[in-house]
C-alpha cells in the first residue's frame, strides 16, 4: 500500500506558476499509477492528470493540457504537478491518489484510485 501527502499550494494570481508535489511512502511505488484530481467547492472532484507506472507516460485532462506537467522522481518517491498560466478557475483543493491496482494503468476515473492524501488548496485571484 502506498501513502501519499501533498504540499505546494498555495495563493497566486492568475498567469502565475506553483509546483504541487506529491510524496510516496510504502512499498512498490513506481509500480502505481499516480493521478492528481481537484474539487472546488460544490463542484465534484475532476481528474487533471496522471502519470502511469512501472514506466507509463503522462496523461492528462483536455483543461489543462498545455499549461500543465506531472512528473515522477523515482528518486525521490515524488510527483510533481508544474503548474503554468494558472487561471482563476484552476482554484481547488489538488488531491494526488494512487491507482488501487499495479501496472501503466491509465484512468482518469476517480473510484480507481485509492491512498489519497490530505489535499493541498491552490487559489488563484484574477
Amino acid at each position: 500500500q502506498v501513502q501519499l501527502v501533498e504540499s505546494g499550494g498555495g495563493l497566486v494570481q492568475a498567469g502565475d506558476s506553483l509546483r504541487l508535489s506529491c510524496a510516496a511512502s510504502g512499498r512498490a511505488f513506481t509500480a502505481y499509477t499516480i493521478g492528481w484530481f481537484r474539487q472546488a467547492p460544490g463542484k465534484e472532484r475532476d481528474f487533471v492528470a496522471g502519470i502511469r507506472g512501472s514506466g507509463g507516460g503522462p496523461y492528462y485532462a483536455d483543461s489543462v493540457k498545455g499549461r500543465f506537467t506531472i512528473s515522477r522522481d523515482n528518486a525521490k518517491n515524488t510527483v510533481n504537478l508544474q503548474m503554468n498560466s494558472l487561471k482563476p478557475e484552476d482554484t481547488a483543493v489538488y488531491y494526488c491518489a494512487a491507482h488501487i491496482l499495479t501496472g501503466a494503468r491509465r484512468s482518469n476515473y476517480a473510484p480507481d484510485f485509492g491512498s489519497w492524501g490530505q489535499g493541498t488548496q491552490v487559489t488563484v485571484s484574477s
